[in-house]
This record gives C-alpha cells, structure tokens and sequence, in this order.
C-alpha cells in the first residue's frame, strides 16, 4: 500500500513538471519528421519542426531551415508539386547529411498570402528560437516569395545574425508583372471574387517591390549575409496556368511561368544559375537542384561585411525597365444569365492566342470571328489556376489559332452563377508595336510617362486614342483620362493625374488606333508604380 502511493505520488510530480519543462524548454516540444512526412501536420502560424536526423550527420555543417513562397506550407518542400509529382528536396537534404528544419508562417493557414512584413516578422521570431535550440547559426532556402520574407525578416526585423547564407529560387526580388496585372483595371472583378486581392499579391506589385528593394538594399545589415539566386525560364505544362501566366510576362523578357528572369537576381546577391528545364514550380525539387546550391551550404560563416556590389546602379536599371505589350486586355463583372459580349480588334494576320479566365467554371463562351464562324468551349483547353499562381481557382479556357482573322472578334459569356466576372487575355505572336517609358518609382511631382512607337510599328491613319486609368491600393479609380494623340508623333508624352498622396498605383493604359488598311487596333499596357513623397 506504501509502494502504491509512493507511486501515485511520482505520477503526480510528473505531469505537474512536463508542462512546466515544455514550457520553458522550445526544444522539447519541437516536431520531428520521420518518414519524409509529420506525423501530425500543423498549419499554425509559427509552427516549425525537425527532419529527421540523418545517419551521417555531420555537426560542422548548419541546419537548413526552408522556405515556402506565397500561399504555401511547409509541405512544399515534401509533398505535391503543382505539375511535377513529389518535391524529393527533403529527402537529398537528408541522405547529404543536413538537419533539416520546416516553417509554417501565415499563409499556411489558408486564409491568403500575407504581406513580407507580416511574415518576416513571424520568421524573425522564430528563428530567434530555432537559433537558440542548434546553439548556432542556420542557411535558408527560400522559394519564391519565401526570398523576400526571409529579407523583410534578416533586414527588416534584425534576424540577420541568426543566419549565415540564403539561397533564393525564383524569388521575384524585383515583383512581377502578373501581380500588376491582378491589381489593374480589367481584372479588379475577377481577383476580388478569387479571394487574389490580398496582402501577399499586393505586395509583389512592380511598384510596391521598387518601394520595398528602396528600403532594404539601403540598409547596411542586407549585406551582413551572403545571398545566393537561381531560376528557370521554361513556363511548364503546355496549356496550364503556369504557361499562360509565361506568355504574358514575355513580353517583359524570359521568365518561369510566374517571375522573370531579371526580377530573380540580387544586386548584391551572387547569382548561381538561370536553366531552361526549369520552371517555376520544379525548380524547388531536390533532384532539381540540390546539388547545384548544396556547396553554398556547407558553411553559414559569413565575412561581416559581406564584399559586394552596390545595388543602386542595378535597381535603377530595374526601375527604368521599358514595358512593351502585344495584348489586348478586358474584364469585368458576368451577371447571372446574361449574355456579355466583349469586342476583341485583329489588325494584322498573325498566331494568336486567347486566353479568357472566369471565376466559376460553368460560364458558357463563345468566340466568333469576322467571318461569322463561332468556337465554343469544346474547342478551348481548360485549366484551373493553381494556389501559386495569381489567379488562383479561376477556371481558365485557351483558344490558340495559328492565323487570327483580321477584323473584329466577338467574345460572349454568360454566367449561371449570381456571383462571378471575366478576364480576356489576348496575345499576338508578332512584335509589341508600343514602349511605354515610366520609372517604377517617381516623385509625386513628377509621374511623366512617354509612350513610343517601336521599330514593328504599323503605318497607321487618323488619331492614336489613349485611355489612361489609375487605381489606389483600395482598387478605387484615382483618375480616368483620354488623350488623342497624333499619329506622325513618335513618342507621346503624359503625366498621371491626380496623385495627392504617396503609395503604389496601378496604371492601366488602353490604345486605340487604326492601321492604314483601315482596321482597328487595340493594345493593353498594365504597370504599377510607386509614387515618393
């Protein structure tokens, strides 16, 4: 009887102290992988937790701690692809002998991508705490909009000596254009119906980029560790949303499917590799690239300060990156059980490819061309737009022709749903006959723009019509102005209008004109830009 309560009284002693050393002990309680999986999967903001420890360990080499991008968990490191099967980077990272660690910051929770500056205040947390758990410092690698959360947290919030080096893949440093084009004009119905419309998104605007590299490569501790970029430029699957978001942004030069290739580089950063074979979802794949950055990561010793260039000379060539475009954009609100119709110019004969991205997938579409032939959903390709994509859930229908009729297509859509809009992409295999000149980031008092003619300009007739539309943060229209410009003018000169405050806006240009065949031309140029005081 003695004995039992001895034993009773043992049981009592350790279940009043496990919560207290679990409390006071991080260690204790952090999650280990033991299989390539957790056992049990939290999407906690602030959860993080061990791979398993490797047969070879070698104590001289640092902990890798990754990180996902927009959208994303830590099972984007060992789980799912979007289009290339399972992500094997866990698995190299432990058969080479590295302690792995796995973060879930806010978007893991599945209410949206949040901003760097959310995030990178979560990650500077906590990697406080995996710093305090190894007794030393860790290397990163980040994918995609993980680079820029893994900055706002080194630089922004301090973190930096918790770190050695970082290695980013596909990490848009610069934005992307695709965010710019969510955030425009035409697409505003459609990204807020998709739930696009939010911080992460916002965050990787053109212009909002250029206000957040001003603030980061500015400050001495982004030179405190040693980064290290790479990227691909294959734009994935044929007919999937990664290949259609590529053939928007080649306009801007060669890309992922999702960032271009110049957007992917640090001025400061070393930069390891652009592939071919690469796109924006395998780059992430061990078998990928392991063993291309695993040499950067043998050591998190980093000379303080780092030797590198000055990042204001490449910046500004950033910022002052001409826009072209050789597409035609429209969107708006689909009410229920109406027919829309949307008029889509052809002024040359040339490959074609339509794109039109709606919020449910039931919208009836038809195209009709000049010579009253129609083409029906049956004759498009249709996806999904994934999570990482920034149209996210829209149901996407591809019409590709190898000679687009010249003259006026007729595109119409009814919906069968109460709530739900449209995006029509229309891209011309043929060169982009505008160049529109404006800085990313201009004073308040100076936000001049110049559009010119390029060299595949066409011989055109009558007045040159530009509709300039900008909107705020909010997606309200700041301004909406039309400016009919003469056709033997090379370069038309402007200024946005009513710009009272600072911050990033969203401009939108429509271009209309005629060719001296007499048919009607219409091209899109969509830009942010970040207005100083």
């Amino acid at each position: 009887m003695r004995l039992m309560r001895r034993c009773v009284a043992l049981l009592i002693v350790f279940f009043i102290m496990v919560p207290m050393i679990s409390t006071n002990v991080r260690a204790e309680v952090v999650k280990e992988l033991k299989t390539g999986f957790p056992d049990q999967e939290a999407f906690t903001p602030g959860e993080w937790f061990l791979g398993q420890k490797p047969a070879n360990y070698d104590e001289n080499r640092p902990p890798i701690l990754f990180v996902q991008g927009r959208n994303g968990n830590a099972d984007s490191w060992y789980g799912k692809t979007v289009y290339h099967d399972m992500n094997d980077m866990y698995d190299y990272a432990l058969k080479a002998g590295y302690q792995t660690v796995f973060i879930q910051l806010y978007d893991a929770a599945g209410k949206g991508s949040a901003s760097q500056w959310d995030n990178g205040k979560l990650l500077a947390q906590k990697l406080e705490e995996i710093y305090n758990h190894f007794g030393k410092k860790v290397n990163i690698v980040a994918h995609s909009k993980g680079g820029i959360d893994t900055q706002a947290a080194l630089v922004g919030y301090g973190a930096n000596r918790f770190v050695g080096n970082v290695i980013t893949l596909a990490t848009p440093h610069h934005g992307s254009n695709l965010a710019d084009l969510s955030y425009s004009w035409w697409a505003g119905w459609l990204a807020s119906i998709l739930g696009q419309k939010d911080d992460g998104t916002y965050s990787l605007q053109m212009g909002e980029m250029a206000k957040f590299r001003s603030t980061i490569d500015n400050n001495p501790a982004a030179k405190l560790n040693r980064y290290y970029t790479a990227t691909g430029t294959s734009w994935g699957p044929v007919f999937s949303a990664l290949s259609m978001g590529g053939l928007y942004l080649s306009s801007y030069g060669s890309n992922d499917g999702l960032v271009n290739e110049w957007s992917a580089k640090l001025p400061y950063g070393t930069h390891l590799f652009t592939d071919s074979k690469f796109d924006h979802d395998n780059i992430r794949k061990g078998s990928a690239v392991f063993a291309r950055i695993e040499p950067y990561l043998r050591t998190a010793n980093v000379p303080v300060p780092a030797l590198v260039a000055s990042s204001t000379s490449t910046n500004e060539n950033i910022e002052q990156l001409n826009t072209t475009s050789n597409q035609n954009i429209l969107g708006g609100e689909l009410p229920q059980n109406q027919w829309i119709e949307q008029t889509v110019t052809v002024d040359k004969k040339a490959e074609g490819i339509v794109s039109i991205l709606t919020a449910s997938s039931d919208v009836e579409v038809q195209m009709i061309s000049p010579k009253g032939k129609m083409y029906t959903n049956k004759d498009s390709v249709i996806t999904t737009g994934e999570d990482e994509s920034f149209f996210g859930g829209a149901t996407i229908r591809t019409f590709k022709f190898d000679k687009m009729d010249v003259g006026e297509w007729k595109v119409k859509m009814m919906a069968k749903q109460s709530k739900d809009a449209y995006l029509v992409v229309s891209d011309y295999k043929s060169g982009a006959p505008f160049v529109l000149q404006m800085p990313t980031k201009v004073k308040a008092n100076k936000s001049e723009y110049k559009l010119k003619k390029s060299p595949v300009a066409p011989e055109m007739k009558g007045d040159l019509s530009i509709t300039v539309r900008v909107v705020n943060k909010e997606g309200k229209l700041v301004s909406e102005f039309n400016e009919l410009q003469n056709v033997n003018n090379n370069t038309f000169t402007g200024a946005l209008k009513n710009i009272k405050q600072p911050g990033v806006y969203n401009v939108t240009m429509d271009i209309k004109g005629m060719n001296k065949e007499g048919q009607p031309y219409n091209r899109t140029i969509v830009k942010s830009v970040y207005v100083e005081k």
